[in-house]
């Protein structure tokens, strides 16, 4: 996922290089939403990692 973030930053940066305001505009707001997922869901998976269950 945290790829995918990579991806559209630089989709964005190279739309905003070109000219392009509204496609590097949405590529942006499509990285951040990205990265933000990939933090929450890190966290969530360093969080419950600590948990295990017992196995049977």
């Amino acid at each position: 996922m945290l790829s995918w973030a990579l991806t559209f930053l630089i989709v964005a940066i190279i739309a905003g290089v070109l000219g392009f305001g509204a496609i590097a505009g949405t590529a942006a707001w499509i990285a951040k939403l990205l990265f933000v997922v990939f933090i929450v869901l890190f966290l969530l998976s360093l969080i419950m990692g600590g948990v295990r269950r017992p196995s049977i």
